[in-house]
């Protein structure tokens, strides 16, 4: 199947990197699904990429709304039938910032800060994954990029932040898990670091424009057979875990 008919979903998509994924993803022929919670800033989104000749259409998703999944995949399936890449970029950072002193610490966290940040950045991308790499294993193709974090990587863990780091250390299980029982089935699933990127999470101080921040998940994302499944990713390199 040629790239310019290929489907292709973004969850977070109305602004920083799931937008300019949405972007990447439509200049380069897919068919794009940008998606987000809020309706009118999805739409607007979705219309300044249409504006710009790309084929881009929005689909309201709360990634931590179970009726809001279920429609979405719906919505999937009966426009399209197939889904052939996923993006689970729809993440949250509630953790207390360095300057509210000692409550990013994790003795000090708040449950209902993990609870809620995992719901987002993990709950939420595995529920995804659990509808649509079914769909990906009937056509023989799927590409699943899941965005990650190296405050989550086990090999490099420190302290606080304790919510945020949780989730992503957990999303990584949930890219081998699936990574691991669709092997074979022509899906990859790889975690991506995009690194520290311009965003409204990131912050105007932060090292990389979107544009760069999102490259790694596009080449994933659109990536020829044999494509690599079950990594960690960060510019374009392997990451320990």
């Amino acid at each position: 199947m040629p790239a310019t008919q290929r489907i292709a979903l973004v969850t977070g998509a109305n602004r920083g990197i799931g937008f300019e994924v949405c972007r990447q993803l439509a200049h380069q022929g897919l068919d794009v699904i940008l998606t987000s919670r809020d309706p009118a800033k999805g739409e607007a989104a979705a219309k300044k990429l249409r504006d710009q000749g790309l084929k881009v259409r929005y689909c309201q998703l709360d990634t931590t709304d179970e009726a809001s999944v279920e429609r979405a995949h719906r919505f999937v399936s009966e426009q399209f039938g197939r889904l052939d890449v996923l993006v689970n970029n729809a993440g949250v950072f509630l953790d207390p910032s360095r300057e509210e002193g000692p409550a990013t610490s994790a003795v000090n966290a708040k449950l209902e800060t993990v609870r809620e940040t995992l719901e987002t950045n993990t709950l939420g991308p595995f529920r995804l994954c659990q509808l649509f790499a079914p769909l990906m294993a009937k056509n023989g193709y799927g590409r699943i990029v899941n965005l990650s974090s190296g405050m989550g990587q086990l090999s490099e863990m420190n302290g606080g932040f304790p919510a945020y780091r949780l989730s992503k250390t957990a999303i990584n299980a949930v890219t081998r898990i699936f990574a691991d029982e669709f092997r074979g089935k022509g899906i990859a699933v790889n975690s991506v670091c995009p690194g520290w990127v311009k965003t409204e999470m990131g912050g105007p101080g932060a090292e990389l424009s979107v544009e760069e921040g999102a490259d790694t998940i596009v080449w994933l994302a659109t990536h020829a057979d044999p494509a690599p499944s079950g990594g960690f990713f960060r510019e374009r390199h392997p990451i320990s875990w």
